[in-house]
């Protein structure tokens, strides 16, 4: 059976879900596809029930940072209302009918299954063809990359979506992997009263980040009783009873009742068909041009193009392809501010290139660091104080091609060194702007005095 419709979007997670929807309110016939939860793996597994849970061991932090400034404190976790938070307002315990009836009352027509493509502007789901006259969009987001440690297929290991979906924390808990996720999800859940161990391979925790936050949250992250360990490869896994043990390279075992496995993501490629449409299906991303193309009348957003495995680059790409579908004007795709926030206490917000990475694209840069317990307002708020602002200078051209923010509302800090990026603000302009006395952000002014003296 093979049904005409305008447009087939397969993967309804954040990106694809926004194609579908503007598009099927801009008067197309457009056919959403998707597997698993309509929204994808943000508002389910990420975005939204993994800040539900940091907000709450952030309420624990501050009440325990009470002693000495406002007080005396007897802090008591209870890790049954973030479970409950979790499944009764972020997911519906883990259900979208609303967002499927948000889709199709727009004039959607939804489709569960899986879709892969069968030549250029066709698409098969479970035995049932769509031939799209405008074209496909490609939406189908990332899966877990799980490390080859020998025995680790043979364990039942967490990812996110197990550690999201926990009714109790653990007792005990070995975090593989000293990324964005592995880092929010050991600290929400020591703060619970976990003990978490972090196995790190790379010599620093965040190791996309500018060395100087990783030193900074290892230091952070110790001092709260989680041991964090860089410079250490699984090399193998057991399993045994209600107890994981991990060994390391140096010899070293660790054990814990609970292992989540938190490496990284890949582009969900696999069982396409885009070898039906020329492209290769062993490709580590989707290859696509300014205007999110991947061929003709083949579109791709989110993150399977590769570009930042973040919900916000998901949408930003999904405008575009809605424009260049409609065939509407509008700007290329530009990633030179990308801005990226790993929700850590302290926030660590970062935008455009490290130093490292501006260093391998051959530009000349500089560097000025301003510690935020050294500000005026960090030195006010005290206990939970710990941060830096760090900008990367293109001295060439005398503007900022990167930026980080670690700190108090270190994301929130971000946005005008995002702006600062993306608009190529001159550095000597930036000097001589005005700067709200006491805030965080002034310590962007102490980190452009740096810059000077660099």
């Amino acid at each position: 059976m093979t049904q005409d419709t305008d447009v087939v979007v397969i993967g309804m997670g954040v990106g694809g879900e926004h194609v579908a929807e503007r598009l099927a309110e801009g008067g197309l016939n457009v056919v959403g596809v998707e597997a698993e939860l309509v929204g994808g793996e943000c508002p389910y597994w990420a975005c939204i029930p993994s800040k539900m849970m940091i907000r709450a061991g952030n309420l624990l932090a501050e009440a325990r940072r009470i002693p000495g400034i406002a007080g005396q404190t007897q802090v008591a976790p209870d890790f049954t209302p973030v479970a409950a938070r979790i499944r009764d307002e972020a997911t519906d315990d883990w259900h979208d009918q609303v967002a499927v009836d948000r889709f199709t009352g727009k004039g959607g027509h939804f489709v569960r299954g899986r879709g892969r493509l069968a030549g250029p502007g066709r698409v098969e789901v479970d035995g049932e063809v769509f031939t799209a006259r405008r074209g496909v969009v490609l939406a189908t987001g990332s899966r877990p990359q799980i490390p080859p440690v020998p025995g680790l297929d043979q364990v039942p290991y967490w990812t996110n979506r197990d550690a999201i979906a926990a009714k109790e924390r653990p007792g005990s808990l070995i975090v593989l992997g000293g990324g964005a996720v592995g880092l929010e999800l050991a600290q929400a859940f020591a703060r619970f009263g976990t003990r978490v161990t972090v196995i790190e391979a790379t010599e620093q925790l965040l190791p996309s980040e500018e060395p100087e936050t990783g030193a900074l949250l290892a230091d952070v992250l110790g001092a709260e009783g989680i041991t964090v360990r860089t410079g250490a490869r699984a090399v193998g896994v057991r399993h045994a009873g209600d107890s994981f043990s991990l060994t390391l390279d140096g010899g070293e075992e660790v054990t814990a009742e609970q292992l989540l496995v938190a490496t990284g993501r890949r582009a969900n490629l696999t069982g396409l068909g885009l070898e039906t449409v020329g492209l290769d299906p062993d490709a580590r991303a989707l290859d696509v041009d300014e205007q999110l193309r991947a061929a003709v009348g083949l579109w791709g957003v989110g993150d399977l193009t590769g570009r930042g495995l973040f919900t916000h680059v998901a949408m930003y790409q999904a405008e575009i392809a809605v424009r260049a579908i409609l065939g509407d004007p509008g700007p290329d795709a530009d990633y030179r501010a990308l801005p990226r926030v790993t929700f850590t206490d302290p926030e660590v917000g970062s935008v455009g290139l490290t130093e490292h990475a501006a260093r391998e694209q051959g530009l000349r840069v500089r560097t000025g660091i301003a510690q935020v317990p050294s500000s005026a307002r960090g030195w006010i708020h005290k206990a939970g104080n710990d941060g830096l602002i760090k900008l990367v200078e293109d001295t060439d051209r005398g503007v900022i091609v990167g930026a980080t923010s670690t700190g108090h509302a270190g994301g929130e800090v971000l946005y005008g060194l995002a702006v600062a990026v993306q608009a190529e603000v001159p550095v000597d302009r930036l000097r001589h702007m005005i700067y709200a006395y006491p805030t965080f952000h002034r310590a962007v002014e102490d980190a452009l005095a740096a810059l000077s003296r660099a």
